[in-house]
């Protein structure tokens, strides 16, 4: 295969993984805007970080959706990739406790979380050949 050819199906294939990252990764992000009670209770099962009010779940929602934004735009990819697989993978260790129970509900669901640390993985890792629709 054609080094062009490869390149233009990489660059297609990381802006697609980019973009679903993204997807979830802004819906995370809402939640704390439209929901905060929920972000708060959420920071308190899983960071063991209790009683935040609603401007300091606002303030933390501002700041992901920043770094989402940056994230999706590939802007300053070596700091808004890294910093997506950060939040990723502390919620994805974080929720440890509920892999040792999967069959429980909701836990089966949280087993999508590695596929998508994967994902932030290797978008970090090729962030050089993430060239489509990328600042």
């Amino acid at each position: 295969m054609e080094t062009v050819a490869l390149n233009k199906r990489l660059a297609l294939s990381l802006f697609l993984l980019r973009i679903s990252v993204f997807i979830v990764m802004l819906m995370w992000t809402l939640d704390k805007f439209f929901n905060p009670e929920h972000g708060a209770a959420v920071f308190e099962k899983f960071y063991l970080i209790s009683g935040l009010g609603n401007i300091a779940v606002y303030s933390i929602g501002t700041v992901q959706l920043a770094i989402v934004l940056a994230f999706v735009t590939g802007y300053q990819k070596k700091i808004s990739y890294l910093l997506v697989l950060f939040m990723h993978s502390v919620s994805t260790f974080s929720s440890f406790k509920v892999y040792l129970t999967p069959l429980e509900v909701p836990n089966l669901l949280f087993f999508a979380a590695w596929p998508m640390l994967a994902a932030c993985f290797t978008l970090y890792y090729l962030k050089d050949f993430d060239t489509k629709w990328s600042l």
